[in-house]
C-alpha cells in the first residue's frame, strides 16, 4: 500500500507562495497520493493544495503593521494550531514568515509533530544564538544560502542548504542581446538600470536620492540610457511623479512596469536598494552599486542593541566572503548616512569608468551563482522535497 502523507504548509506571502508551489510539485512526484492543507496562495492551489485561510492574511509588513493586526493574528495563529493538532499531519512546513511560523512550529512541535522551516532567517546578519531558538521549533532547517548551515550546527540545529530557488531562474550567462531587444533599447548606448525598491515606503526614503544620482550619473556621460523598473502599480505610480519633475528629453529615464530581471540583464551597471534585488542582480552578472536608509530610530536601536552581526549588507558581499573570495566587498554598499545622491552617483560612474574591475566582479558572480546551485542535482524545490522526504520516512522507518 502507498504511503499518502498528510503535509502541512504555512506559507504567508507571494514568495513562500512560489516556495510552496515547486516544493508541492516535487513532492507529488514522491508521494503520488499525499494530501497538502494549511496557508498557501493561487499557486500552490493550482498545485492541488487545499488552502483553509486566505494568505493575505499574514502578508503584513513593518513593525507598525504588524501591532496594529496583532490581535487578528494570534487568533488565526491559535485557529490554525488547533486545526493542525486535530489533523495530525505527518510533516508540517513553515516556510519564511518568521514571526508567525516559528511560534506554530514550536507549538506542533512541542505536540509531538515534525516540523521543518523553509527559509532560514537571517541569522548571520543579526543575532546568531537566535538558531538556537529556531531549533527549538523546527526539527529540520532547510537553507537558501550556504554558509546558514554552519551556524546552525554550532547550536545543535539541523540544517541542510538546499540551494536558493533564485539561481534556477537564471542563465549563468546572461542574455543581454535579447534584454534589450525585449526592452526596447538600443544595443550600443551604455545603460544603467535603477532600482530604488519594491515597496511604497522604500521609494520614500530612497526614490528622490537614486533618481537624482541617475541624473547626475547621466550628464557626466554623454549617450547614457536609464531604466527604471517598477514592481508594482503604487511604485510606479511614485516613480512616476518623482520622474516628472526632470527633464523628458531622451536622456530621461525610461520607467517601465514589471521587467526588473530584463533591465538587470539589459544593462551595463546596477543602481539599486538592497535586499533580494541584489542577489537578482548578482544573478544577472551585473555589476552594481548598493544604496539603503532605514528610519533613522530603527537604525539607532538595532546599533545601540548590538543586533547586526555583519559590516556588510548587501547579499552579494556577504556571499562573497562566506565562499572565501576574500573580505574586500564586491559591490560598493552606501548605507544610511553615506546613501547621498552624489556618493550613489560618483560610485556609479566609478564602475563605468573601470571595465577591468566589472569584468572581475562579473566573473565572481559566475562563482557565487554556482555555489547557491548547490552541489546536488535539481533545482531547489527537489533538493527541499528530498529534505522533507527524509524526515517522513524516518517516521515510517521500523
Amino acid at each position: 500500500m502507498r504511503f499518502s502523507p498528510l503535509i502541512a504548509i504555512i506559507a504567508g506571502e507571494d514568495s513562500g507562495d512560489q516556495l510552496g508551489a515547486e516544493l508541492i510539485a516535487a513532492l507529488r512526484k514522491r508521494y503520488p497520493d499525499a494530501r497538502f492543507a494549511g496557508i498557501g496562495g493561487e499557486r500552490m492551489q493550482r498545485e492541488g493544495f487545499e488552502s483553509w485561510y486566505d494568505i493575505r492574511e499574514l502578508s503584513v509588513m513593518g513593525f507598525a503593521e504588524v501591532i496594529r493586526h496583532l490581535p487578528r493574528l494570534l487568533r488565526l495563529r491559535k485557529a490554525l494550531v488547533a486545526r493542525l493538532l486535530e489533523a495530525r499531519p505527518d510533516v508540517v512546513v513553515g516556510i519564511d514568515a518568521p514571526d508567525f511560523n516559528l511560534g506554530v512550529e514550536r507549538r506542533l512541535r512541542q505536540a509531538g509533530l515534525r516540523t521543518v522551516h523553509y527559509v532560514s532567517p537571517s541569522v548571520w546578519a543579526w543575532r546568531e544564538r537566535r538558531a538556537e531558538k529556531i531549533g527549538r521549533s523546527a526539527e529540520r532547517v532547510l537553507c537558501l544560502f550556504p554558509m546558514e548551515p554552519a551556524i546552525y550546527a554550532r547550536h545543535g540545529v539541523d540544517a541542510r542548504f538546499v540551494g536558493h530557488p533564485l539561481a534556477d531562474r537564471f542563465a549563468l550567462v546572461s542574455d543581454r542581446v535579447g534584454a534589450r531587444e525585449l526592452l526596447q533599447l538600443p544595443q550600443d548606448a551604455p545603460l544603467l538600470a535603477v532600482l530604488p525598491g519594491s515597496r511604497p515606503s522604500e521609494i520614500e526614503r530612497l526614490g528622490a536620492i537614486f533618481i537624482e544620482a541617475a541624473r547626475q550619473v547621466s550628464a557626466a556621460l554623454p549617450g547614457l540610457r536609464i531604466v527604471v523598473p517598477a514592481a508594482n502599480a503604487q511604485v510606479h505610480a511614485r516613480l512616476k511623479a518623482l520622474l516628472a519633475k526632470g527633464p523628458r528629453d531622451e536622456s530621461a529615464p525610461l520607467l517601465i512596469e514589471g521587467h526588473a530581471h530584463e533591465a538587470m540583464i539589459a544593462a551595463d551597471v546596477v543602481l539599486l536598494a538592497s535586499g533580494t534585488a541584489t542577489l537578482e542582480a548578482m544573478l544577472a552578472k551585473r555589476p552594481m552599486v548598493v544604496g539603503y536608509r532605514v528610519a533613522p530610530l530603527s537604525y539607532r536601536i538595532a546599533r545601540a542593541l548590538n543586533m547586526l552581526k555583519t559590516d556588510v549588507y548587501a547579499l552579494p558581499n556577504i556571499l562573497a566572503r562566506a565562499c572565501g573570495l576574500g573580505p574586500e566587498p564586491l559591490v560598493p554598499e552606501l548605507m544610511q548616512d553615506d546613501c547621498t545622491a552624489d556618493n550613489l552617483a560618483r560610485a556609479t560612474l566609478a564602475l563605468f569608468a573601470d571595465s577591468e574591475r566589472r569584468g572581475r566582479v562579473v566573473a565572481a558572480f559566475e562563482q557565487l551563482h554556482r555555489e547557491l546551485r548547490g552541489p546536488l542535482e535539481g533545482h531547489a524545490g527537489e533538493r527541499a522535497a528530498a529534505a522533507v522526504a527524509d524526515l517522513l520516512e524516518e517516521r515510517d522507518a521500523p
